[in-house]
């Protein structure tokens, strides 16, 4: 192998087996930034939703949801009247996205009302937990005095973080409500928000430049390994 070859594989190949055993651990993370999603995002949920099984289906919507069910709820997402937050892994990977749906119902305008989903490869980290306090501060800052969270009174993990939060839940049968009443906006909430917003914006182009980086150096490597296969065919 050239010396010029060997520069460009080493890093590349360095790289890849850092990040498969950064990725192995299973570490809290301290910061988590969390994205606000927009329609450019569609093709980027529609993915991570496709992506949870039966039972998550299940837990997620109230019923075992079929591929078809999942991209009709997913492309009639209404960006212009509901807030939807996204967390990304370093391959750009939507792995955890909250829905905070509002009603059109002027009565209603100061509620919201709370959806999560989290992939099984990132359970374990607290994510949905991160992804509902974003919301709690979204909503304060909106205005908004109630968040609700429907669901399954068998969906523990959705339930308990409701209840660390402060909400009451009431349970009727197979099926839960809980209600927090959210304290006033402020200063503090306005200001955490613009700095939660910008941590969120600087992190994914970061990790967007990385993966445009990282495919680059994949495909000089591809192209200079054929080009030396193509020259060793060729010598007598």
């Amino acid at each position: 192998m050239t010396e010029s070859l060997r520069w460009i594989t080493s890093p590349w190949k360095a790289s890849q087996q850092w990040l498969r055993k950064a990725s192995a651990k299973r570490t809290v993370p301290t910061l988590v930034p969390i994205r606000e999603l927009s329609e450019r995002h569609r093709g980027r949920i529609r993915a991570h939703l496709l992506k949870l099984d039966e039972s998550d289906r299940y837990l997620r919507f109230g019923y075992a949801a079929n591929d078809e069910q999942v991209v009709r709820y997913a492309d009639n997402l209404n960006f212009a009247r509901d807030d939807i937050f996204g967390i990304f892994n370093r391959r750009l990977e939507l792995i955890a996205m909250a829905h905070l749906a509002y009603t059109d119902l002027a009565q209603h305008s100061n509620c919201a009302e709370f959806g999560v989903s989290v992939l099984k490869t990132a359970r374990g980290l607290g994510l949905g937990t991160r992804l509902f306090a974003r919301a709690v501060l979204h909503s304060r800052n909106k205005g908004v005095e109630m968040m609700f969270i429907h669901a399954l009174s068998e969906n523990t993990p959705m339930l308990k973080i409701a209840r660390n939060a402060g909400a009451r839940v009431q349970r009727d049968g197979s099926e839960s409500e809980a209600y927090l009443k959210l304290p006033s906006a402020g200063l503090n909430t306005q200001v955490s928000e613009l700095w939660d917003n910008q941590v969120a914006e600087v992190d994914y182009q970061f990790k967007k430049q990385a993966k445009q980086f990282w495919s680059i150096l994949a495909d000089v490597q591809t192209i200079r390994q054929d080009v030396r296969e193509g020259r060793h065919k060729s010598s007598p």
